[in-house]
């Protein structure tokens, strides 16, 4: 491999680690506000809390359902406290130089693809179920498909499920024409879509 082409790398590895700071800084900011807004809650079960804006945009609804505790009880938003430093720290460590043995990256690929499931899983949840928004969870829904994102490209730039020398040609010449990024993109603009599909003016009712 030529210098160029290992500083082409290393320029792309910096980007996706900046965006995986940035996601998983969100996604902790999030989850932050989230718990401070459960245990006010639980304080006071009539409070109105900062991130309720009417019926569609309403976290405290979102809450109280069965859907906000699914493991064992533990609120969702406890469980990203714990979640998402782990990605702040992967962050930094990579954007500091550090070289991660291939099986770590595939198990944090693996975690990082269960938990956008997760993610996924309460969207659709609030959109079709309980049919009301938490604005913060939807932060949380957005910052896990940047870090998929980027932990995928970086999992198909560095080729750790050690594809043929054939495949991983093919996979980086269609990552170096940023149709990747496209379909990223295109699959926001689509989620963002079905929102406003399902509730229109309401959201802003």
């Amino acid at each position: 491999m030529s210098s160029r082409a290992v500083t082409k790398k290393s320029a792309s590895d910096k980007g996706i680690f900046i965006v995986m700071l940035v996601g998983g800084l969100l996604a902790l900011i999030a989850a932050c506000v989230l718990s401070l807004e459960k245990i006010h809650l639980l304080q006071n079960p009539n409070a109105t809390l900062s991130c309720s804006f009417n019926l569609v945009l309403n976290c405290s609804t979102v809450m109280q359902t069965w859907q906000s505790s699914v493991f064992f009880g533990i609120p969702n938003m406890f469980i990203g406290l714990m979640a998402f430093p782990v990605v702040i720290a992967i962050a930094v460590a990579g954007l500091s130089g550090v070289t991660f043995p291939r099986r770590f990256m595939v198990f944090a690929h693996i975690g990082y693809l269960l938990g956008t499931i997760f993610a996924y899983w309460l969207f659709f949840q609030s959109v079709y179920a309980i049919q009301v928004l938490c604005p913060w969870c939807l932060i949380v829904t957005f910052s896990c498909t940047l870090l998929f994102a980027a932990m995928t490209q970086y999992a198909l730039r560095h080729n750790i499920y050690q594809f043929s020398k054939e495949i991983d040609k093919k996979i980086q010449n269609f990552m170096s024409k940023g149709y990747h990024k496209l379909i990223v993109a295109s699959w926001i603009v689509l989620m963002i879509a079905l929102v406003f599909l399902k509730f229109g003016s309401s959201l802003f009712a």
